[in-house]
């Protein structure tokens, strides 16, 4: 099958679906894209919640909680706690289909109804002040975190441990300032670094110890501006260098670019061990096309931060397969169209749902099975109803398509962020 040349709705630029990307969309009964994959980006990215902390109220008990969702959102928020227990019960919101009106109009409705949890993530500890956060202790002001201790101002960081300031890291241990760093003890101020041990302002640098200020070293030790030395001479070397003084960090930091500008020497990507795949930041990762930030991940494409198989136009999804349409989701299987999911399996447009399967259009729900818009049916009713809730969607005038879920609440989002 040759590629197909379309024009994308929302910028007007001519986009190509590749002739790989069409099994994808017919597998999962979704009509070809209407709009580019950095539109697609867009429209899913606004789903992922990145508002200032602030100190609210649980909806419904009163209890003090910490939440990055503003007041003007539309849905009660309750605690995390809460929100998962029988205090409540999701399927007192459930309504009937109403065939004459959008299907997504009314899950739009259903939306700004139904509570939702005041943070994601669990089993943590001292960790108000975070957001996706995940079986972590004492973690402060600190998103998309997964087993860490004592780690402060962090985003997307990984067994952790006694850091400060530290972006897209995985297996750090009392480091500060660092970007894209693995394995490491004792770092300061470097970017994309691997196995090193007391050393500041390092980039590209692999298995060095008591380095600074270098780029491209690989198993190197007692360095400074890529010049080796003794370790006497190193320790009196690096005497001269008042990092004590917020000044001179400064303007260490910008000499610092300065040599990774004119002098270190880039990859053309920051892929490893990436099979047959395209993107950028890519770890142990097969045939994976126009991808993102992911890692031990197979035959996606157009995904951005997680770990998928068989998956397209995702972002933040993990242990995700054969889905589409999915933000903040994780370990879902044949899922459509669905928000911060958990667990759920064979459903299509959810949000906020954990160990369901076979349910359409629902908000809220935990361990159910065989509900649209928040009600229950038998096995029979269920396929019967979403089987004309689809046909009513495809043939509704202007047409609905499964981006128009994400367009329509993207749009609403957009309203209560701001």
């Amino acid at each position: 099958m040759s590629e197909t040349i379309k024009n994308c709705e929302k910028c007007k630029k001519d986009f190509v679906i590749q002739s790989d990307d069409v099994p994808f969309y017919e597998k999962m009964d979704l009509p070809l894209p209407a709009m580019c994959p950095d539109c697609r980006f867009k429209y899913l990215l606004a789903f992922w919640v990145f508002g200032r902390f602030r100190i609210a109220k649980s909806a419904l008990s009163g209890k003090t909680i910490i939440t990055v969702f503003p007041e003007s959102a539309p849905f009660p928020i309750y605690d995390r706690a809460e929100f998962v227990s029988d205090a409540w019960d999701p399927l007192s919101y459930g309504r009937d289909y109403d065939p004459s009106k959008s299907f997504i109009e009314q899950l739009v409705e259903l939306q700004s109804k139904v509570p939702h949890p005041h943070q994601t993530g669990i089993k943590n500890v001292n960790s108000d002040w975070t957001d996706d956060m995940w079986e972590s202790k004492d973690a402060y002001l600190t998103r998309s975190g997964l087993h860490l201790e004592s780690v402060t101002y962090g985003y997307r960081v990984l067994a952790c441990k006694n850091c400060i300031d530290v972006t897209m890291c995985w297996d750090l241990e009392r480091s500060y300032d660092c970007l894209y760093c693995f394995k490491s003890y004792n770092l300061k101020y470097s970017f994309n670094s691997r196995d090193c041990i007391d050393s500041s302002f390092l980039y590209d640098c692999r298995n060095c110890q008591n380095c600074f200020m270098s780029w491209n070293l690989r198993n190197q030790k007692y360095c400074i501006l890529n010049q080796p030395y003794s370790k006497e001479e190193y320790e009196k070397k690096l005497k001269e260098y008042n990092l004590k003084s917020r000044t001179e960090i400064e303007k260490l930091k910008k000499e610092f670019w300065l040599h990774i500008r004119q002098d270190a020497i880039h990859r053309l990507d920051y892929n490893l061990q990436a099979v047959q795949s395209s993107g950028n930041f890519l770890n142990n990762d097969k045939n994976c096309h126009q991808c993102y930030f992911i890692e031990d991940s197979e035959n996606s494409r157009y995904c951005f931060r997680g770990l998928c198989k068989e998956t397209i136009d995702s972002v933040g999804v993990l242990d995700a397969e054969q889905c589409a349409l999915e933000v903040q989701t994780g370990m879902d299987y044949n899922n459509i169209c669905c928000l911060y999911t958990n667990n759920c399996r064979y459903s299509a447009y959810m949000d906020n749902c954990e160990e369901c399967e076979y349910c359409f259009g629902c908000v809220g729900l935990r361990k159910k099975k065989y509900c649209v818009l928040n009600k229950q049916y038998t096995e029979e009713e269920y396929k019967n109803l979403v089987e004309r809730i689809k046909i009513d969607m495809k043939n509704r005038e202007n047409g609905e398509s499964f981006f128009h879920f994400h367009r329509r609440t993207a749009d609403i989002i957009f309203l209560w962020r701001t």
